[in-house]
């Protein structure tokens, strides 16, 4: 059923990794959005031509164009859409980058569709539980284990991005992850 009949506010999702993109879209549709999906920013791009979207969820590293490009692209297509930009390589940097490209919000990975749907509108963090912050440990753990899966899990490379020594790596690697 299209989002006219239904009155949904209609959402676009881009990220590159269609589990978790299936997975928030579900989710957010059970949440009353009209939700499409892209797996790229050039398949989101050709989707907002084709149709008008209220929001947009949209991931920064992608295949191809960044997210950034694709916030930029967004707004000169339609100057109303909310923008949120999430990533699981968040910095400061990129975070201004994206806020000055337009969107309204910038999340780091993990996101849940609460978090995704009170940032798309405009309500602040909820109190307490599922917006704490992960502890320094969990998050460096989490860095490593995107830095290793980018290098294909070579940690050998991995120590040579992380500028460590390999031995270092290799023993922070074997510890469990921290709780968050």
């Amino acid at each position: 059923m299209s989002a006219e009949v239904t009155g949904d506010p209609t959402l676009l999702i881009a990220d590159d990794d269609a589990a978790f993109r299936l997975a928030l879209g579900d989710a957010l549709g059970k949440r009353g959005f009209a939700v499409s999906l892209a797996g790229s920013a050039e398949e989101a791009e050709a989707l907002a031509r084709a149709q008008v979207f209220e929001y947009a969820l949209v991931d920064v590293r992608m295949p191809g164009r960044s997210g950034i490009d694709l916030v930029s692209a967004l707004r000169s297509l339609d100057d109303g859409i909310r923008i949120v930009v999430f990533t699981g390589y968040g910095t400061i940097a990129n975070a201004v980058t994206a806020i000055r490209a337009g969107a309204v919000d910038y999340l780091t990975k993990p996101v849940d569709a609460a978090r995704c749907a009170r940032a798309l509108l405009g309500f602040p963090p909820a109190a307490g539980g599922e917006e704490d912050l992960p502890s320094l440990e969990r998050v460096e753990w989490e860095y490593l284990q995107r830095v290793l899966a980018d290098c294909d899990g070579n940690v050998s490379e991995a120590a040579r991005k992380l500028r460590m020594h390999r031995r270092s790596l290799q023993r922070k690697l074997s510890r469990l992850p921290p709780r968050s």
